[in-house]
């Protein structure tokens, strides 16, 4: 039978997503040294696009939902969601204490849960991208999932921009948590 394939170990799976925290598992975010911070994914393999093992991050992100299960019912996104908001919180802890200007934020896409990722952004000195900008954002929501625009509805102290690129999206953040986005109207 080709096509359909049973995914075997979901029960185990969104347990999982309910109870663990992945920001334990990479070694590589130093809040006590974030000048020596790496990007895991380009020091896991061993990748260092400016020539020393010190490669800052840029917009370094964590996905939760790789296989899409969310793409097709929000039932499946949700956990996702979930885990995604109690590992923001987790960061907002986390960077309290750090002397260099960093963002924090989510952005959400409208109907691609694999997308959905949450962004650490501290400054690096190979560039001047720091801070991430993005143009022509609005309080008034462009997403047409209606699951997804009443669970962020829902959401309690932070602040929503929606914009569209090649779909529409939604950047999330906390006031006061990091630094401010250019072209948010705030």
């Amino acid at each position: 039978m080709i096509g359909f394939r049973k995914h075997r170990g979901l029960k185990r799976y969104y347990k999982n997503l309910a109870t663990k925290i992945d920001l334990e598992e990479i070694d590589r975010l130093d809040f006590d040294s974030p000048q020596a911070w790496f990007d895991d994914w380009f020091f896991r393999f061993g990748l260092h696009p400016y020539g020393n093992n010190q490669t800052w991050f840029y917009n370094w992100h964590l996905h939760f939902d790789y296989k899409g299960y969310g793409n097709n019912s929000f039932k499946r996104r949700k956990p996702h969601l979930d885990k995604l908001f109690r590992h923001f919180d987790i960061l907002v802890d986390k960077t309290k204490d750090l002397k260099t200007g960093f963002q924090l934020y989510i952005i959400l896409l409208d109907n691609d849960s694999r997308s959905d990722a949450l962004f650490l952004h501290p400054p690096r000195p190979v560039d001047h991208q720091f801070r991430f900008k993005i143009s022509d954002l609005q309080l008034t929501s462009t997403l047409t999932n209606k699951s997804l625009n009443d669970y962020i509805d829902h959401l309690a102290g932070y602040e929503k921009r929606y914009g569209k690129a090649d779909e529409a999206f939604c950047l999330i953040f906390k006031e006061n948590v990091g630094g401010p986005f250019a072209g948010t109207h705030q």
